[in-house]
């Protein structure tokens, strides 16, 4: 197991880099939105490795389910217009 934690913890923190990046970059603003759940789920996944279930919970159904469920409802309320 002491192998495997920081091999699996560097591959968590490349994947949110990833996902954090394709955040920034991508012109889809739905994209967007679930890149950034994405970089919030695998935060609750690193948080659960490090031995914090507690934060890894409240990660999880905050940060990665009820904020990516809130931006696709206020995108969907406002028609998904782009502004740029």
């Amino acid at each position: 197991m002491s192998v495997l934690l920081p091999a699996m913890t560097g591959l968590l923190a490349v994947a949110m880099l990833v996902a954090a990046a394709m955040t920034i970059v991508t012109r889809s603003l739905p994209i967007a939105i679930l890149a950034a759940g994405a970089v919030s789920l695998f935060a609750s996944v690193l948080f659960l490795l490090l031995a914090s279930p507690d934060v890894a919970m409240t990660e999880a159904a905050i940060g990665s389910g009820l904020t990516t469920f809130l931006f696709f409802f206020v995108l969907g309320r406002v028609g998904g217009r782009d502004n740029g």
